[in-house]
């Protein structure tokens, strides 16, 4: 880490930039969460890098191809470009180590909870981890934070329950809206 260091907010896709609505491989399928782009619009306006991290097993298992995934970005970032956010940087990992089909049945550093995606970032982009914050719907995205060593893991849990979850997160939070109050404050500190 370097004094230029900068801190990065890592996003999982499906489940906080769109709706999870399984294995989303076409624009038309692509539901974009409520409050995503000021989100990031927040972020950038902080200093933050924005990266995507998802993993991507509807490759692995067969469902869609990787050139569908990477159209499916190209699309996706092109919206972020019109609504005035540029995403840094899109990581994924189309193995699973179970349900995988040829070359994509493996075990890789790189498929959530493992911290691989955020720690390539890191490395490519002298990312500050202490100071950057990941933004995850299911807990292996907050494992992934936590053994990359980012400080701040939020689980955004949309309809969150009355009862207390139990969860390795920094905080639950329901709204993405809420989210911009985390950036601020690990950005003040």
């Amino acid at each position: 880490m370097t004094l230029s260091s900068r801190p990065a907010l890592f996003l999982d896709r499906d489940g906080v930039i769109n709706i999870d609505h399984a294995y989303v491989s076409k624009p038309e399928h692509f539901e974009f969460v409520d409050g995503i782009f000021e989100l990031c619009r927040t972020a950038k306006r902080l200093g933050y890098l924005v990266f995507v991290v998802t993993n991507q097993a509807g490759i692995g298992r067969g469902y869609y191809t990787e050139q569908d995934f990477l159209n499916l970005t190209e699309w996706m970032c092109g919206v972020f470009n019109a609504q005035g956010v540029v995403i840094d940087r899109v990581y994924f990992c189309p193995s699973h180590p179970e349900y995988g089909i040829g070359k994509y049945k493996v075990d890789s550093p790189f498929r959530k909870p493992g911290p691989g995606m955020i720690l390539q970032a890191a490395e490519e982009f002298d990312v500050d981890l202490a100071r950057s914050v990941v933004v995850g719907d299911k807990e292996t995205d907050i494992q992934a934070g936590i053994a990359a060593g980012v400080k701040c893991n939020l689980l955004y849990f949309p309809s969150y329950p009355e009862e207390p979850i139990e969860t390795a997160a920094s905080a639950v939070v329901s709204r993405l809206a809420d989210v911009s109050k985390f950036l601020e404050s690990v950005h003040n500190q």
